[in-house]
């Protein structure tokens, strides 16, 4: 929800004390990955559909969890807002970690505010909202504005863990904004109440249980409308973008006035959407609002997205605009039609569904996001938006833990029908193009990148059975080096609670014999890691038919970035409409500035491991040359 300011504290304040001791009665286990997979984020769902911990949509009747009904005060707390509570949960950051800069751009966000209440945290923990920031004190109670671009960083080794709260707000709940104050602002008479534990008291919640309109009313579509125009930077297009945006909102009128919330009208009113989302594409690129977001981005994912119901992804609200985290995925949830039982043939033996997807696969820090951000350009190329971990690892028979935390090895054994149509429908669910838009028709071509995938290539082979696979090879000592400062940013933490695992936080790609590395050095534990990893890779890449591999180096595609993404669009039949600069941008997931021979700052501990490898480097290289 957009506010006046960037951060309101209210006037509450709680016993984080005893809230911690609640909050440590739960079974770790308890605790659930970010729904997109950022590294070092997870949730403790307290208020979720039908009161289902693992059901991360918000379109339906909320209601206490499990875990929610075990913590007395927690649920005093949650009532002292006296406002009708959404989704409801625990988000705890890990120490090191971050939530990237992001815009909440969903309808879901459009009305509602999230309330945060730190139950365990340190001064280092910074949220920042446009340009202005804070530290949210332990037992305060804050709302921010979801609408200006915002971040948290936990610069400290301990987690984090706020209680969040989403709400529409009533009456009370505004009283008490009105009579907050803004984080800047300095009043020696204001005073927070606090709100102590009541052992006699148990409240009553009031929780949603309408959210999501089965077909928006053309009252409320123009609304949104007027509002997201009314945000709008100045720009020669408006004009028309305005005129267009009044023929879609009238023919919605006269659809409502005939079909209203009925069935019968979706394909009417599909056809409408995508008429209008034409013109939009058409003459609203390059539009921004005031926050820097895309004007079509905002209309898409605030209007037509939920304008119909059958034709949003439900699931986790956070916006497309977010920034994806290392070890994180852009993931819609998958409405259960996009559930495929098996891979579909059309009547000429082809996928009827992907067309000769494209994976690129490397050890971590290899360079895979610059190059997959490059591709992603290309006209007719759908992304999932970043990386894939929650997309596949939320399939449970491919989970590290349903292999007993082995590593992330995938293989044609696990490509059982079940797990094939779950993978292959949740990424149909969640695909967009360069533009943002949903596919239209059938076959798309799909562009995957995710680091853990370079141990699952015969699992991909076997669910996308006409998978192209380009090996990006670079210099292993830069990939060595990058990888150290990866472990030490904190950034990049896959698994932070591995069972048996000690030391700094498991980060990257979990790779077969990783108990070995307990106790041992940095550069000793991503030595192994990138061996067993190119190991695996070059073994599986082997046993491909010749036409399924492709192979890139990240010295020629930084020498001639043009050159080289040219010649891969053309061996992948992609076509290619962009001019690259000479430099190229920094990928999303760059640790440090790059520079020449970088790799030299861990060049002692990188050369002290480089003899063991000799045979797999000479082979990688070799792999390579061809």
């Amino acid at each position: 929800m957009k506010l006046p300011v960037s951060f309101i504290q209210l006037p509450l304040s709680f016993d984080a004390t005893r809230l911690a001791a609640e909050v440590a009665t739960v079974d770790p286990a308890c605790w659930r990955p970010h729904p997109q997979g950022f590294a070092g984020n997870d949730a403790l769902p307290l208020l979720s559909l039908d009161g289902d911990p693992t059901n991360e949509r918000v379109d339906g009747r909320m209601a206490p969890t499990p875990h929610l009904l075990q913590m007395p005060y927690l649920r005093q707390v949650l009532a002292s807002l006296d406002t009708v509570l959404g989704r409801c949960r625990l988000m705890r950051l890990s120490g090191h970690a971050e939530v990237n800069s992001h815009i909440d751009m969903d309808y879901y966000w459009r009305e509602r505010v999230r309330v945060h209440v730190p139950i365990v945290t340190q001064p280092t923990v910074r949220f920042y909202c446009g340009s202005d920031e804070t530290h949210m004190g332990v037992g305060e109670c804050w709302i921010f504005d979801a609408w200006r671009r915002h971040r948290v960083v936990n610069d400290a080794v301990e987690s984090r863990i706020h209680l969040v709260a989403d709400t529409v707000g009533t009456q009370s709940f505004w009283d008490l904004v009105a009579a907050g104050r803004s984080h800047d602002r300095i009043d020696p008479n204001w005073r927070a109440r606090r709100v102590e534990f009541d052992p006699h008291q148990d409240p009553t919640l009031v929780m949603e249980a309408v959210n999501i309109p089965t077909v928006m009313s053309p009252w409320e579509m123009r609304a949104h409308l007027a509002a997201l125009f009314a945000e709008a930077e100045p720009s020669p297009q408006l004009q028309r973008l305005g005129q267009a945006t009044n023929r879609f909102v009238t023919a919605w009128r006269a659809l409502w006035a005939v079909h209203g919330e009925s069935d019968a009208g979706e394909p009417e009113y599909r056809d409408a959407i995508d008429r209008y989302h034409a013109q939009l594409v058409q003459l609203g690129t390059g539009v921004v609002i005031k926050n820097g977001a895309p004007l079509i981005k905002t209309i898409e994912s605030g209007v037509l997205k939920p304008a119909i119901a059958s034709t949003q992804s439900k699931g986790d609200p956070e916006t497309r605009e977010t920034e994806d985290a290392p070890a994180s995925a852009t993931e819609a949830a998958v409405p259960s039609v996009h559930r495929q039982p098996l891979p579909k043939r059309s009547s000429a033996g082809r996928d009827a569904q992907f067309d000769r997807p494209i994976v690129i696969v490397c050890p971590p820090r290899s360079g895979s996001t610059l190059l997959f951000e490059t591709l992603a350009q290309a006209p007719g190329v759908f992304t999932v938006g970043g990386e894939s971990h929650r997309l596949i690892e939320g399939v449970p028979a491919l989970r590290p833990e349903a292999h007993g935390f082995e590593s992330n090895r995938l293989t044609a054994a696990d490509a059982t029908p079940a797990s094939m149509g779950e993978v292959r429908g949740r990424f149909l669910a969640a695909v967009m193009d360069r533009e943002g838009r949903r596919p239209t028709q059938l076959p798309l071509r799909l562009l995957e990148k995710t680091p853990k995938n370079s141990l699952r290539v015969p699992f991909l082979a076997r669910a996308f059975p006409e998978a192209r696979f380009v090996f990006l090879y670079r210099d292993p000592r830069e990939v060595m080096s990058s990888m150290i400062e990866a472990w030490q940013s904190g950034r990049f933490r896959t698994y932070p609670q591995l069972p048996g695992w000690s030391g700094l936080q498991w980060s990257l790609v979990l790779v077969p014999g990783w108990r070995e590395l307990i106790g041992k050095p940095l550069h000793e534990i991503v030595a192994h890691q990138w061996a067993a990893t190119t190991r695996v890779l070059l073994d599986d890449l082997a046993a491909l038919p010749a036409e399924r591999r492709l192979l890139t180096r990240y010295d020629t595609f930084l020498a001639d970035p043009q050159a080289e993404v040219r010649r891969l669009c053309g061996e992948l039949a992609l076509d290619w409409d962009v001019t690259l600069a000479g430099d190229l941008p920094l990928s999303r997931f760059t640790v440090s500035t790059p520079a020449q021979d970088k790799w030299r700052r861990h060049e002692r501990e990188i050369e002290s491991v480089l003899p063991a490898l000799q045979p797999l480097l000479e082979r990688s290289a070799k792999f390579a040359a061809h």
